[in-house]
């Protein structure tokens, strides 16, 4: 014979696993569904130029926090990529000591080899003891309009102040 507080706590196990189970299942198949089959998509390669513009931002009713400054971004894209784009910038550390690093998101609106939408493109970058490290990708489900869907890796380089970016990116077709 099987006491009732026995009893509640089988059900209780019983319960708790149908609905790790049941979390498992639907994970699994939220992540089949969201992904695109490799035949399915298109892999680009572009470059170009741009120019970018950053200044201090404030953000009304937030006291600035000690050892961080806020900047924005504004670029201007050439090339492959013609469009523009807007975003937010979290710099620390002391950049003319050499010791710094910034994290960054910017939302680029244009065209991408024809294609008209957006998407958004997140940063982070550091440097230190003379080495630099920089990581830019797209943010997943950031594309709108005829960039839905797209992915990628973004990388700039500035060469005698001059900005440049290779860009390798997938679409679906």
């Amino acid at each position: 014979m099987i006491l009732p507080e026995t009893r509640i706590r089988i059900q209780a196990w019983v319960q708790g696993g149908l609905a790790i189970a049941l979390c498992l299942v639907l994970f699994v198949v939220a992540s089949a569904a969201a992904e695109t089959p490799k035949e399915n998509l298109m892999a680009e390669h572009v470059t170009g130029t741009f120019e970018v513009k950053v200044v201090p931002e404030s953000v009304t009713g937030k006291a600035p926090v000690p050892g961080m400054m806020q900047m924005s971004i504004d670029k201007t894209f050439h090339g492959d990529l013609d469009g523009t784009s807007k975003g937010s910038m979290l710099t620390a550390g002391d950049p003319k000591a050499g010791e710094a690093g910034y994290v960054a998101l910017e939302v680029v609106t244009g065209t991408l080899k024809g294609r008209a939408g957006s998407f958004a493109l997140m940063q982070r970058a550091t440097m230190s003891g003379g080495g630099q490290a920089m990581e830019v990708s797209v943010v997943p489900g950031s594309g709108t309009g005829a960039l839905k869907g797209i992915a990628g890796t973004f990388v700039i380089r500035i060469e005698s102040g001059k900005h440049t970016y290779d860009f390798d990116y997938t679409l679906p077709k």
